[in-house]
Order: structure tokens, then sequence, then C-alpha cells
């Protein structure tokens, strides 16, 4: 998603006591930038506005949470609505990291020892063209990836409104050594109870797109 330059964004950020510039510095030890080190620790790829993440965290205390984006304008968006979501809950905000980084390059903020459980990646880029696939998120390149800090049965939630994306990761999935436990290719006819619905989300929805869905776990 484009979005406009937003000259607030940065300083807010850097003024941000949940948000790390530097995420190399943290790599292999997560877990002490939380309060409570002991809970588990799930991450999203792609934050955007975080309207997902802040939804998604304040209702589970219990667990912490990663939220990577590259761009500062959504970062900013995230951090406003992150703040607006714990507010409204009368809540601290002690559970969630927003940081700046380049996904394809994740192996150089994360390992084994910080031990993720859960990855969520929601309407990533779908990069239809051939010689541009290898940058899908769900692509086996980075999939291999993941498994390199994903701890043992740890999962990976993938939405996406992309027919051909969600095909060929199907695939993707499978050749790197992930179990699929659950797909749809309707979500919303499912009525999931506990499904938070992205941005993105209701815009393909309202158009009458379906939303395709699948949980890996790796095997």
């Amino acid at each position: 998603m484009r979005i406009r330059f937003k000259a607030w964004a940065r300083p807010e950020l850097e003024a941000s006591k949940f948000y790390v510039d530097s995420p190399q510095e943290w790599k292999g030890k997560w877990k002490e930038f939380f309060k409570n080190p002991n809970l588990p620790i799930h991450l999203e790829l792609g934050c955007g506005k975080g309207q997902f993440i802040s939804q998604l965290a304040v209702k589970n205390d219990n667990i912490n949470y990663i939220a990577i984006d590259l761009v500062d304008a959504m970062l900013g968006l995230a951090k406003r609505n992150i703040e607006k979501t714990y507010s409204e809950a009368n809540k601290e905000i002690n559970n969630v990291v927003l940081t700046r980084f380049d996904i394809e390059r994740i192996l150089l903020i994360l390992d084994k020892t910080d031990e993720i459980e859960r990855i969520y990646i929601n309407f990533c880029n779908p990069w239809p063209k051939g010689k541009h696939r290898k940058k899908r998120l769900t692509h086996t390149r980075q999939l291999e990836k993941y498994n390199q800090f994903l701890t043992s049965n740890g999962e990976i939630y993938f939405k996406t409104d992309d027919d051909d994306l969600f095909k060929s990761s199907l695939l993707y999935f499978e050749e790197s050594g992930f179990e699929i436990v659950k797909k749809t290719y309707d979500l919303h006819s499912e009525n999931i109870s506990d499904n938070i619905e992205t941005e993105h989300e209701k815009m393909f929805s309202e158009q009458g797109i379906k939303i395709k869905a699948l949980i890996a776990r790796k095997i």
C-alpha cells in the first residue's frame, strides 16, 4: 500500500517507548525487551497501519508481539492506533513493539533463541510477475528463513485476497517443511468469532472478493 509521507511519524516513533529503531541490537534478546519476558512471542510481518496488531495485542496480554514494517508513515499510524486501542481498553502498552526493517533480511534481527511461536502475514504484496515472485513473504525462500527462528511446531497464519498467491503459497509451505493444518477459500463464510478483520480485508470483502486463509505448522 502506498502512503503519503508524514513528517510527524519519525519524531513520534523515536519518542515512543514501544518502538525499536535498531532491531539488529535485539537479535537473540527480544524476550528482554518486554516487561514479562516469560511470555511467548508472536510476530506480524507487514503490520501496515496497525489495525490488526493493535486489536490482537490488547486482547491477548498473555502474549508478547513484535510488528514489523518498512515505512515510517505506516509505523507512525500503527503507533497511534495502538495507543488509541490500549487507551480505550484502559491498559498499559507493555506487550507489543514496533520496528522498522526489511523483511527479506529478517535473519539479521531474529534467531532461534528468540523462540517465535507464531507469525501473522496479512494481505502481503502478491508480486504477480514471475521475476518478482521470490519477493513474496510466503515464498519458499522466505519460509526457509522463518524456519530458523520459529519454535518446534511454530505456526504461520496467512490471509490474502489473491487467488494465485494463495494457490502458490500452499505449495511453498509444503516445499518448506510446513504442514497445512487448516485452509479456507472463503474465510467469512465460516463465521469465525475470533477473526480480526484488517483494513484490506474489510475493503476486499466489501468488493465481493473472498478472503483466503490458512494455518501452517512447522514440522
